[in-house]
């Protein structure tokens, strides 16, 4: 989760959020080069006197400012294609969680299960726990097994939200009358902090998604419980 003065990405929980701070940094590479390279120009163009007549119509010029744009286009495209086609695949999830949003909390269905469901709602301020954040926990977390393919179906009953986990590298809008889906991995165990991205009224703000990721052992142990309490 994010800590105050953070000014770096969260710690990838899945192997797409790993890509994601790879192509940050090539991509910023590459704005940055060109930022250096335009302020150059601009100084040189202001402090200098010296003009070149043939500056108006310079094939040469017109070549450059043409192929080296594409190029780094190109450069930028290929790999943000790559991590949008691994965002996007959903390749024989063992477990299915359909996400439901709600004016303001958020309900779980596993849709592998006949009655395993639960409505997760923010924890007040006054009611947490030591150790525990504010405006981000919740009453029930979604529960995950580990490093297994996870796909998540989203939708809404009212208005728009957004599903959203960075640890995790997801980011799923929650549309009324329309069923989205989104997949990842967790490649470790452990509690993932998120909210809701899209502004859906007055307690928008108190909207958390709590994901927890545990070892298969323990998601077989905690669904039997949950299945007998139904």
């Amino acid at each position: 989760m994010a800590h105050p003065s953070q000014l770096g990405f969260q710690d990838a929980a899945s192997p797409v959020m790993e890509e994601l701070p790879h192509f940050h940094d090539h991509t910023l590479m590459i704005v940055s080069m060109i930022s250096t390279l335009v302020l150059y120009i601009i100084v040189v163009m202001v402090t200098t006197k010296l003009t070149n007549k043939y500056i108006y119509d310079s094939q040469e010029i017109e070549m450059v400012w043409t192929i080296l744009p594409a190029v780094i286009l190109i450069l930028i495209a290929f790999p943000s294609l790559r991590i949008l086609y691994l965002m996007d695949e959903v390749n024989d999830p063992n477990l299915t969680v359909k996400a439901m949003g709600h004016q303001w909390y958020w309900s779980y269905e596993y849709t592998d299960y006949e009655i395993l469901a639960s409505d997760s709602y923010m924890v007040p301020t006054q009611d947490l726990s030591p150790g525990q954040s504010r405006l981000l926990e919740t009453d029930h977390r979604m529960v995950i097994p580990m490093e297994s393919p996870i796909r998540v179906l989203v939708s809404a009953e009212d208005v728009l939200h957004s599903w959203t986990v960075p640890a995790l590298g997801v980011k799923m809008d929650a549309v009324l009358g329309r069923l989205n889906q989104t997949s990842f991995i967790t490649s470790r165990p452990g509690g993932f902090y998120g909210q809701c991205s899209e502004i859906c009224g007055a307690n928008h703000s108190f909207m958390p998604i709590v994901v927890e990721a545990v070892p298969f052992e323990h998601f077989e142990n905690w669904s039997s419980l949950m299945l007998e309490d139904a």
